[in-house]
């Protein structure tokens, strides 16, 4: 259940009770594509980085180790060893990114897998079932992700055959939540709006959607080569229409100034991979904006990566000698894992000590700055908050003293 704590104009301060676990809302959710954040980041880090939500990708467990293995271990949140949400996108979105090794039906999609180049078939019932096996905290709908420059006909086109795979997805998560061999049979339903760039079209999916009483509402098919103007326009125009009692998510986005400009259109949800690719190569946030830690300048720089962060990289390393690990390609062993099959899983993810460093850091960074939003919020002072911190972050980073 979403409860709406207090709006500042469109912004919205919320929560959800799910049967994992209670999400303070605005939220980042840290994005462990195959169940594991990319840089060797284990469960104890994400509850230290204080994450709150993990969301994992439906179409690549399905191909590897595949759905029916984690059934048969007890679930995502046993596989991992996590006991919070978990959020498992639909596999709607390898529709668009595979587009060279799919063919979109009324039934579903026909892929070749980019792993071995067998063939899959997911619809939406193939794909609730799969993240039914999975046991998510929340399940998204199976929709298509439309380019954002589509042709008009097109879009209007896949978006009527989304409405009609969600219908479809509401109905066979209903049947999956009442049988009795089901691990999570609480699992909650986010539908997806889509609709490119076309401002009536995204509206008029809006109102359709908001019409079917789903547990939460996505907002689908940006930052896939759109402007962020466009970005923000379409959700001008669109967040209104979807319910303000339910949670708002948008899907894939982004850098901390496309979350802020978010949270201000009344988003709920922000998910993306922008910390965790970005710190495996040494490229940081910081409240002074990103640093690169490959440039020669922070050869000799023993200060952390950002002063006052209480994230694990910060509170004990420099950045000289982050910057070492990174040129040596140093690597790091694997952690030791709760689980005797996650650790089968992770085998073949070498890592690199400082990749992982540097990811924790950012994603400290985005977690932080969720906490920052939220409090702003609940103390009605949102917009002055954003001002100072998009000021911060585009005054560049302050010299080191002589």
């Amino acid at each position: 259940m979403y409860r709406l704590i207090r709006q500042e104009g469109r912004a919205k301060r919320g929560e959800l009770v799910t049967v994992h676990g209670t999400i303070q809302t605005p939220v980042f959710m840290n994005v462990g594509t195959v169940a594991a954040i990319k840089g060797a980041v284990s469960t104890e880090d994400l509850e230290q980085i204080k994450t709150q939500v993990e969301l994992s990708n439906t179409y690549h467990l399905h191909v590897r180790p595949g759905d029916e293995v984690v059934k048969k271990l007890g679930g995502l949140h046993k596989f991992m060893s996590w006991n919070r949400p978990i959020l498992t996108d639909s596999g709607g979105f390898q529709v668009f990114s595979l587009a060279t090794l799919r063919k979109i039906k009324e039934e579903g999609v026909y892929f070749h897998s980019h792993v071995d180049g067998r063939r899959i078939f997911m619809g939406p019932e193939e794909s609730m079932r799969i993240q039914s096996n999975l046991a998510s905290t929340i399940a998204m709908a199976f929709d298509e992700c439309a380019p954002a420059k589509a042709e008009r006909e097109y879009v209007e086109n896949s978006v009527a055959r989304t409405t009609r795979w969600l219908a479809r997805c509401k109905e066979e998560m209903k049947r999956l939540n009442g049988l009795e061999d089901t691990i999570n049979k609480n699992q909650l339903l986010f539908g997806i709006n889509q609709g490119a760039v076309y401002t009536d079209i995204r509206i008029d999916h809006a109102k359709r959607i908001a019409e079917m009483e789903l547990d939460g509402y996505a907002i689908g098919g940006l930052a896939v080569g759109e402007t962020h103007e466009e970005m923000y326009h379409v959700l001008d125009e669109t967040v209104p229409y979807l319910p303000v009692d339910k949670p708002t998510y948008l899907m894939g986005v982004g850098t901390p100034a496309n979350i802020l400009e978010g949270v201000e259109r009344g988003v709920d949800f922000f998910d993306c991979v922008y910390p965790t690719r970005n710190g495996r190569h040494g490229h940081l946030y910081t409240n002074h904006g990103k640093i690169n830690l490959f440039n020669a300048k922070y050869e000799l720089d023993d200060r952390p990566i950002e002063e006052g962060c209480g994230c694990p990289a910060c509170r004990r390393y420099s950045r000289a000698y982050i910057r070492h690990l990174l040129k040596a390609k140093e690597m790091l062993g694997m952690r030791l894992c709760v689980l005797h099959n996650l650790w089968r899983h992770l085998l073949k993810a070498k890592e690199m000590l400082g990749m992982r460093l540097c990811v924790l850091h950012n994603l400290w960074f985005y977690n932080t700055m969720m906490e920052e939003i939220r409090d702003a919020l609940d103390e009605g002072r949102f917009a002055s908050y954003k001002k100072e911190k998009l000021d911060r972050m585009n005054s560049g980073e302050a010299k080191k003293p002589e």
